[in-house]
């Protein structure tokens, strides 16, 4: 099962020549889930991935840098005569946003689900769940999200159960699944339960416990950094983080691995990179489309990809009719 982040836009507060505003496109399977919407998300999209039909949208809080693309967008669905229902989660208030924004979409030809989420609520899908995390920002309703899958399976000894009497084939999936096969009990033929994966993505918040306890030992923690340390008062007074705060706590977590995110336009990047690589080695500054994939956890580490490196290789693949070869990087 593939899992992967596609970063739609890497900025904060407002847009830059490299940087759109907040918004992540996650990738499980055939599960296609946006974290965030800030102005001009669809734009990015069709300039990158395309606009995705995603099913669900999940608004970490209501400064517009974070939902100001969502009406836009819902309209871009509507005139595409999108059929499939679509549910846009957030913490409480989002029902009244949606409300007054109604005026700007419309009547839509699909059904839209409002929810509003408490604190620490889960929405389960098919094999994993995402969670709401309560975050400081500014004392209003805000939320970071963690996606955390399902244990596993653990792995058939297959020599043992033929060794049983259970023939290779259906059987072996039934046992698998959890099922007794004649006087073989899955106990006695499968390995212990793997551990799925976990993302935690943290919205705008400054340093947390709840973050830290919800990103424990998670495969990649997405958390802002809208400023340099020196900048760790203004960081204080708007409920925002360091670079190095977001090492720091990911240092204590003990992810796997950390990517920031939601850049001040005062910074390329590179300059809140080093800082947090000072304090935690395995960080990462995702540009605009820059992809993040993210596989179990015995097969590595999760892996960022930049969207150039994505681009050779789809030219290498498709030769230079990709349509990738037509979209400019950022």
């Amino acid at each position: 099962m593939d899992l992967s982040l596609f970063f739609v836009g890497t900025g904060g507060s407002v847009p830059s020549a490299r940087r759109g505003l907040p918004a992540v496109l996650v990738r499980r399977g055939g599960d296609r889930l946006l974290f965030d919407c800030g102005e001009g998300t669809q734009r990015q999209l069709v300039r990158s991935a395309g606009l995705v039909d995603m099913d669900s949208v999940f608004i970490t809080h209501f400064h517009a840098d974070h939902w100001l693309g969502l009406p836009g967008m819902l309209k871009s669905f509507a005139l595409r005569e999108r059929q499939e229902p679509l549910t846009v989660y957030g913490p409480g208030g989002l029902s009244e946003l949606m409300g007054v924004m109604r005026i700007v979409y419309g009547r839509l030809p699909y059904p839209l689900e409002v929810v509003e989420l408490e604190p620490a609520q889960t929405v389960e899908r098919d094999g994993y769940l995402i969670a709401a995390i309560p975050v400081r920002h500014r004392g209003e309703a805000s939320f970071g999200y963690a996606l955390v899958e399902e244990p596993r399976p653990g792995h058939l000894d297959a020599q043992l159960a033929e060794q049983l009497g259970v023939r290779p084939g259906p059987d072996f999936g039934r046992l698998q699944r959890g099922e007794t096969v004649g006087d073989v009990s899955p106990e006695q033929v499968m390995g212990p339960a793997r551990e799925g994966r976990k993302i935690v993505i943290s919205g705008d918040t400054s340093p947390c416990e709840a973050v830290t306890m919800a990103a424990h030992q998670a495969d990649l923690l997405v958390h802002e950094a809208t400023f340099a340390e020196e900048e760790a008062e203004r960081a204080l007074e708007t409920s925002h983080s360091t670079a190095r705060q977001a090492a720091e706590l990911a240092r204590g977590a003990e992810v796997r691995l950390l990517a920031l995110t939601h850049f001040s336009s005062r910074y390329a990047g590179g300059e809140l990179l080093d800082e947090a690589r000072q304090v935690f080695a395995a960080t990462e500054a995702p540009r605009d489309f820059d992809t993040i994939e993210v596989p179990f956890p015995e097969r590595g580490r999760a892996k960022l990809e930049r969207w150039s490196e994505r681009q050779a290789r789809e030219r290498a693949q498709n030769g230079p009719s990709s349509p990738a070869e037509t979209v400019a990087s950022p």
